[in-house]
């Protein structure tokens, strides 16, 4: 597998003519860094030549690196179903400069990048209808970066009891909780919630 992974990313890097930075492979599975610049066509390239054939755009995602220039990774995550393959592209972006949309090469691309928009403020160019998708009307911030503050945002939903729409502090709260991984034949030491049934004498 690693062979044939190398193979593919020698392949697809001298099909790119230049726009492929680097390339990994970790647990099977092939990355490759491009030039941010020059993604739509290094997206075309992958899906239309017949060496590759990703036809699949199956998810566009963002990950933040505060401590970074160029603060985001997207990364695209493709599939060749004629060739069973997999590839994960990214490439680097920062707050400034936005990132051309693919939309063009795989309109499924439309809802994916509205969300990595949405969440860490990755803007992209010619994108057909740049907005946000999971937050709430006139949110304010990119809740997905590492500096987004817990506290101190409002939430919009409908209330039944009053019959309208209306404003409520954002509430981002996670409980304690305590996780055992002893194995299921092992049993626990403790009472379980409704194990206390079983030990009642019936009348």
């Amino acid at each position: 597998m690693p062979d044939s992974l190398n193979d593919l990313a020698s392949e697809i890097s001298a099909s790119l003519a230049g726009a492929a930075l680097e390339h990994d492979i970790s647990r099977g599975e092939l990355t490759l860094c491009v030039d941010a610049g020059k993604i739509v066509s290094v997206m075309r390239t992958l899906r239309d030549d017949p060496r590759f054939e990703f036809k699949l755009l199956i998810d566009i995602c963002g990950v933040d690196y505060p401590q970074r220039e160029k603060r985001f990774d997207v990364v695209y995550h493709l599939l060749s179903i004629t060739r069973n393959r997999r590839l994960r592209v990214k490439l680097q972006a920062d707050e400034a400069t936005a990132v051309a949309s693919i939309v063009e090469v795989y309109p499924a691309a439309n809802w994916f990048e509205r969300e990595v928009f949405d969440l860490y403020g990755v803007s992209f160019s010619d994108h057909p209808d740049l907005r946000r998708i999971l937050t709430d009307y006139g949110f304010s911030g990119h809740p997905l970066r590492k500096d987004f503050p817990l506290t101190g945002f409002v939430e919009v939903r409908y209330d039944d009891e009053v019959k309208r729409v209306v404003y409520a502090p954002v509430q981002l709260q996670q409980a304690f909780r305590e996780f055992d991984f002893m194995s299921p034949w092992e049993g626990a030491q403790y009472i379980l919630p409704g194990d206390e049934k079983a030990t009642e004498t019936k009348k």
